[in-house]
């Protein structure tokens, strides 16, 4: 477990991200980080854009679907 704590930052609050975290993210300085509320109310961090995980999920279940059609066009 990782313990934040939350500071002021301007007029705002924030946290400061260990380098382990970080690590486990994948991210750095510039990076976009999504904060996700799943069922539960827990909140996920992530450098994944929930919206953007959705319309690859739907990609590839219509690759799968028409998986026969795209290896004919191939050809």
């Amino acid at each position: 477990m990782i313990q934040l704590k939350i500071s002021p930052i301007g007029n705002s609050l924030g946290v400061v991200l260990p380098k382990e975290a970080l690590v486990k993210l994948g991210a750095g300085k510039g990076d976009t980080l999504y904060l996700t509320e799943l069922p539960g109310g827990e909140l996920k961090v992530s450098t994944l854009n929930p919206a953007v995980a959705e319309e690859i999920r739907l990609g590839e279940a219509f690759m799968d679907r028409y998986r026969d059609t795209f290896r004919a066009l191939a050809k």
